[in-house]
């Protein structure tokens, strides 16, 4: 589904820094299920009373280098490939003055992601792309080389735009250039598969993260979709029963809204859940069985205003990520051609003559401005709400709509479950 008017418009002006501010009325209809209300104190935070959104650390403890995130909003994983060398310039130059991290995709780290000095998350997808030997396995050496460059890795089992497939790159956006730091065959589509041929449990899957950690000294997180209950409770279970220090750094989460990556439409259209059901079973299972505070959450899926980036920290994520809300600040108009290489606005093709204009240093200052007016937005909601800062917002602080006229706290909707820990049985997906 693309984006309406009112959401494009909102993040255009944020990225040219030109304010939210609007006439006449709620671009929301506050009548539609589903709708986002937050509750509002009667005394808000005053402006001396405010905090600034504390940074968290994420691996303390458990790796030789634990990652200190300082934004609440980053940028999600959309590979050099899948989007053309200006626009991870300037995603990589605009993250860097945020003060963002940049999650690089599972088309592996370039020279472009490194351009700007920003904090960088490797992922690792099913082909090892940018991380694998000649066979197209696993380099540990490879893996110890990014690590002089990369804060974290990511171990990409799916994502919300292909659940059950691996990454798709067509052979006309397959450059001598991507071939080689994907290390692939140029001009042959590139088509990983659509899962780890090494991780078939989730033994496996701790498995992998403590030997990505151990070599690298750097977090590991995992990025999946999420079908029902079963991967959540099954990774909790595993992890109580190995102990604490083989559970994953960070969960990304991603919901089955699609993304920016080419895919087959049944599988973007009927797969996997959407975020506003996948991520409360993600959050309440780690609460259930005392893990939230070990594994931080990434909430990814249409996240692209401060209202839907602050349900996310409601419901209990620790950060949210999006790739078309910076899409959209690099100058998108939703074409709809990003698996074509046609792309008007150069961000998604590697012909030089579309690309031309995709400025660089312009774009990355609207990166800037994105990252910044979104991050003061949820700050914003926050003081509404009477907290003074994000990371103090509840699901008691939200209401969703049900029906025209009608909204229900979110903490009722989804209660907190009852702490206390310990495995219990994964119910039917």
């Amino acid at each position: 589904m693309p984006f309406n008017r009112a959401t494009r418009g909102w993040v255009y002006r944020s990225a040219k820094n030109e304010g939210a501010i609007i006439g006449f009325g709620s671009t929301n209809d506050l009548r539609e299920p589903g709708s986002i209300i937050f509750v509002n104190a009667p005394f808000p935070v005053l402006e001396e009373d405010r905090l600034p959104t504390p940074p968290l650390l994420i691996g303390e403890g458990y790796c030789e280098h634990p990652f200190l995130a300082r934004s609440i909003v980053n940028v999600s994983g959309m590979s050099f490939g899948a989007i053309s060398a200006p626009a991870v310039r300037a995603l990589s130059r605009g993250a860097a003055m945020a003060g963002c991290w940049m999650d690089t995709g599972e088309g592996g780290l370039s020279d472009y992601h490194r351009e700007g000095g920003c904090d960088l998350i490797m992922q690792i997808g099913t082909a090892k792309y940018g991380i694998r030997d000649r066979e197209g396995r696993f380099s540990p050496q490879r893996a110890e080389e990014l690590a002089q460059v990369a804060q974290a890795f990511e171990i990409k089992l799916s994502q919300g735009a292909k659940p059950g497939k691996g990454g798709v790159l067509l052979a006309a956006k397959v450059t001598e250039e991507i071939a080689a730091v994907r290390g692939i065959a140029p001009h042959q589509d590139s088509i990983s598969p659509n899962r780890h041929p090494d991780i078939a449990d989730m033994d496996d899957l701790l498995d992998y993260v403590a030997k990505v950690r151990d070599l690298t000294g750097k977090p590991v997180g995992v990025k999946t979709a999420i079908g029902g209950w079963h991967f959540v409770n099954d990774l909790c279970n595993t992890v109580l029963r190995r102990g604490m220090d083989s559970a994953p750094d960070f969960l990304v989460i991603d919901g089955g809204e699609g993304g920016s990556g080419a895919a087959p439409q049944t599988l973007a259209d009927h797969m996997s859940l959407p975020i506003a059901e996948a991520l409360p079973r993600v959050v309440d299972s780690l609460l259930e069985a005392g893990l939230k505070q070990r594994i931080k959450v990434v909430a990814s899926g249409k996240l692209v205003t401060s209202a839907k980036a602050a349900w996310a920290l409601c419901v209990g994520a620790d950060f949210v990520h999006t790739a078309r809300g910076f899409m959209f600040a690099l100058g998108c108009i939703q074409a709809m051609r990003c698996h074509t290489n046609t792309c008007p606005t150069g961000i998604t093709t590697h012909n030089k003559r579309l690309q031309r204009g995709l400025v660089v240093e312009d774009k990355a200052q609207r990166v800037v401005n994105y990252v910044r007016n979104l991050n003061q937005e949820i700050d914003m909601i926050a003081h509404s709400c009477g907290l003074r800062h994000a990371r103090e917002l509840r699901r008691e602080h939200l209401r969703i709509v049900q029906s025209a006229n009608q909204s229900t706290a979110l903490n009722l909707l989804y209660p907190y479950p009852d702490l206390g820990g310990g495995p219990r049985p994964a119910p039917a997906p």
